[in-house]
């Protein structure tokens, strides 16, 4: 058999649905760390974004924070934060450690979204009454949710894929598997772990890509089909006249 295979039978076999590290366990544990990070990361860094697309300032302080923080290694500062914090604050290490590792890319989705804006709708908004809260709240919100989803959907995948190094700590996780193999040279073990984690990894993208995709509004999708109406209108005049 190839490696391939192995792994197949290695992740199919009654053994790896039983047991502290079955693999549900482990998955539960992975889903874990990633939701409560991106949570935490998305409360800090949606209202921040939110409030620079909104203002138009604090854009280049954010944009260096953010790529500050996507500079830092993620297996060293969960390391140093380990040493930091104590062996009997390893989950919050790698917590804190996960959080920063998904609020560029949510900060970036919320202001972006919120500067993509044409500034001609805004000011119709105002001109039509609407307070400052009503203009963010009903007109900015809205609109720039799917590049908000984008960046939740960039955050989900650094971090699904960033958590696999969780088991090295003891943390569990699907990477379990990853870690325990690499010594031992189970490379069945191993590529079946990797093909757990990219899967977890695709559906998460799949879905969002939906989502993403569902909250565009109706009046911006419809859009590019009036445009492309109006543009048949127009060549077609010249052959009816």
């Amino acid at each position: 058999m190839n490696v391939f295979t192995e792994a197949l039978a290695w992740l199919f076999s009654p053994d790896r649905w039983v047991g502290p590290y079955a693999l549900p366990i482990l998955f539960g544990q992975h889903m874990y760390f990633t939701l409560v990070s991106v949570v935490i990361a998305a409360v800090i860094a949606v209202p921040l974004g939110w409030l620079i697309g909104h203002t138009g300032k604090g854009r280049e302080v954010a944009v260096a924070v953010a790529g500050a923080a996507r500079a830092i290694p993620s297996f060293g500062l969960m390391v140093l934060l380990v040493l930091l914090l104590g062996v009997l604050r390893i989950p919050e290490a790698a917590i804190i450690t996960f959080v920063l590792l998904a609020i560029p890319s949510l900060l970036a989705g919320a202001y972006t979204g919120l500067e993509a804006i044409d500034r001609r709708i805004l000011d119709s908004a105002r001109a039509m009454g609407m307070t400052e809260w009503q203009v963010f709240w009903k007109v900015e919100v809205p609109l720039g949710l799917p590049l908000l989803v984008g960046g939740i959907r960039a955050a989900l995948l650094q971090v699904i894929a960033t958590v696999t190094i969780a088991a090295y700590i003891n943390l569990g996780g699907l990477g379990q598997p990853i870690i325990q193999g690499i010594p031992l040279r189970k490379f069945d073990q191993v590529l079946g772990g990797a093909i757990l984690v990219a899967v977890l990894a695709l559906i998460v993208d799949l879905l969002l890509a939906i989502v993403q995709h569902a909250v565009v509004s109706a009046g911006v999708r419809s859009a590019p089909q009036k445009r492309r109406s109006r543009s048949a209108l127009k060549a077609a005049a010249p052959a009816t006249a």
